[in-house]
């Protein structure tokens, strides 16, 4: 279905509106009109564009403000901005390739992520043998921060079964967690501390809970300045420097926005009735029903959801997402039709 404004918590189709419960916009910061006017006055500064290296002779502000922010607000020693989390991950994964003797993977770790001869972290229940074994090496292990059709953030504390002859670099996509899971949606980056870690970088879509096209590298100082020397980083433009302004300039607003989304799962996590089918976390804005033509049956009472088939998966993937800009009224109508007794 096709339509010609921005789906936030309405979207109209076909000249009817139906309530929206998609999307990845989870602070509901594209709508937003003090963010909106932020970033218009950052545009009438920064230009539309700037499509120079960063690594020029001409250094904009933009980007120190904007990064300095979010390494504060990740609680990193320094982040570095990209024109989307796609290059963000692809970039990482670039540089350690050299450095990296095996790759290992989370089951569903996001394409952005993903590295050439990466084998798999599990077999079947059980971590991979070849964690396990006494060959010293240096290995990158790869995940999401909240997997596809997951609702809590990965458990990685069984990263302490590996042994020490192991030397791990740790990379977390947290593109579905930052602005979201953590205190005031810092993410989950600064929650990772465990002794057989040598190194942990977090990368991210800022287009999700952000709301801003670009993407994110979080990490240490030296890691960090690795990035900005390294080929790929140098020959590409980077992020919109309005945009990067721009998160610096919304601190507050990133704020009020994530406490709206906290009372919002709030409100669900009291009045929606808890089954097997459906699967929700307060501190999460994703709902996975389970539930047979479910789907058709928001359609009916005018709402619509996320629906779509991942490339890996043969079922459909009905997700409900719950914003922040979403009202009391809007989540009654929805928590009602979960409520139903026969599901």
């Amino acid at each position: 279905m096709k339509v010609n404004q921005f789906p936030d918590r309405t979207i109209e189709i076909d000249n009817e509106d139906y309530l929206y419960f998609g999307g990845t916009a989870y602070l509901g910061l594209p709508t937003h009109p003090e963010f909106q006017k932020l970033l218009i006055q950052n545009i009438l500064q920064w230009g539309t564009a700037y499509g120079s290296s960063r690594s020029a002779n001409i250094q904009l502000t933009a980007y120190e403000n904007g990064e300095r922010f979010l390494a504060n607000f990740v609680k990193a020693d320094a982040a570095l901005t990209l024109s989307s989390g796609m290059l963000a991950g692809k970039l990482v994964v670039e540089a350690l390739t050299p450095e990296t003797d095996l790759f290992f993977h989370f089951p569903d770790t996001h394409t952005a992520i993903k590295a050439i001869n990466s084998i798999p972290f599990f077999i079947g229940n059980e971590l991979n043998p070849r964690l396990l074994d006494n060959v010293p090496e240096k290995i990158t292990i790869l995940t999401d921060a909240v997997p596809s059709f997951h609702v809590k953030p990965i458990d990685l504390s069984v990263l302490n079964l590996i042994p020490s002859n192991k030397e791990i670099t740790l990379i977390v996509d947290e593109s579905h967690s930052l602005g979201i899971l953590g205190t005031n949606g810092c993410g989950i980056y600064s929650n990772i501390d465990l002794p057989n870690i040598k190194r942990k970088i977090m990368i991210a879509s800022l287009g999700k809970a952000f709301g801003l096209t670009g993407g994110v590298i979080a990490s240490d100082s030296e890691f960090i300045n690795q990035m900005t020397v390294h080929d790929t980083f140098v020959s590409s433009a980077g992020m919109n420097a309005a945009f990067v302004q721009t998160m610096a300039d919304a601190a507050a607003i990133y704020l009020q926005q994530h406490q709206k989304l906290k009372d919002n799962l709030n409100y669900v996590e009291a009045h929606l009735i808890k089954k097997k089918a459906i699967d929700f976390d307060p501190n999460y804005p994703l709902i996975y029903p389970e539930i047979e033509g479910i789907n058709e049956i928001f359609t009916s009472n005018k709402i619509i959801v996320t629906n779509f088939k991942y490339p890996t998966d043969t079922k459909d993937l009905n997700r409900i997402v719950i914003t922040a800009n979403h009202k009391k009224e809007d989540l009654d109508k929805i928590i009602q039709i979960l409520n139903q007794n026969h599901f």
